[in-house]
């Protein structure tokens, strides 16, 4: 009676288990050899960032960009990796901490050979005065503002040459106040050279402006709407001393309508 075969593979190949057997020693060498490699990186003294603790500066973090973002709040992102390795620190997690640092537009975190880390940032662009109520009452403090509705604390001995947007508040969100400093925006560039008469714009209403201006002696509220913002204030300009000897001691004026200006 003939004796079965044998299934097929059912013999170890010799050459082929002395492969797996090596790739398996590689596999474990190059596994041993990186986390020899990372404890390296993260435990060597040469790769430690030195900052001494109260320094206003650190050597060993380089700030580039930041001209009224204080350089003590980017330091204070990265305080918890002072004495440790630069290997060590969370460039993505620190970089989220960095953009919300007051004025940091972008940033950009990367590691410098052996013990540095550079930080780049772009500051945000201010483009107005926002004049936010403080409670209920008359009192006021001033900001600044960007293109974004973000609100910007003022840097300390800087003068700025910009409108005074009021109408904004810090409860309302960034995209309500970015709706409010775009109508300014588009106010001043129909205004045009006009515009340098403007003492502060009113935008509570988006769709329904207000303007401060000096007209001679005079301080008057201009009530303009939405539109055509020149017309309706060189109009006014063109008729102010007949306008004035009729309305008398009025300062709030409404030029909403074409044909017709109203006194309040």
């Amino acid at each position: 009676m003939p004796k079965p075969l044998a299934p097929p593979g059912s013999k170890l190949n010799p050459r082929l288990g002395l492969r797996v057997i090596v790739w398996l020693g590689v596999a474990a060498g190059l596994a041993w050899g990186a986390k020899e490699a990372n404890s390296f990186l993260l435990s060597d003294p040469r790769f430690e960032i030195e900052c001494e603790a109260g320094r206003t500066t650190c050597a060993a973090l380089e700030i580039q960009g930041a001209i009224y973002t204080s350089q003590q709040r980017i330091q204070a992102v990265f305080a918890p990796d002072f004495g440790l390795s630069v290997f060590h620190v969370p460039l993505a997690e620190r970089r989220r901490h960095l953009l919300a640092v007051d004025w940091v537009n972008t940033a950009s975190v990367s590691r410098l050979w052996p013990n540095r880390i550079v930080v780049a940032i772009t500051e945000r662009r201010p483009v107005a005065f926002a004049k936010l109520p403080i409670g209920d009452g008359p009192r006021y403090r001033l900001a600044l503002i960007d293109g974004d509705g973000v609100l910007l604390s003022l840097p300390p001995r800087v003068r700025f040459r910009l409108p005074v947007l009021s109408g904004v508040t810090e409860n309302q969100t960034e995209a309500e106040r970015r709706e409010r400093v775009n109508a300014m925006q588009r106010l001043l560039d129909d205004l045009g050279p006009q515009a340098k008469d403007i003492s502060e714009i009113n935008a509570a209403i988006a769709g329904d402006m207000r303007i401060i201006a000096a007209v001679g002696p005079n301080v008057v509220e201009l009530l303009v709407g939405d539109r055509h913002y020149r017309s309706r204030y060189l109009n006014f300009l063109n008729h102010y001393d007949e306008i004035r000897k009729r309305s008398g001691d009025a300062g709030v004026f409404d030029l909403r309508l074409d044909d017709r200006i109203l006194a309040k």
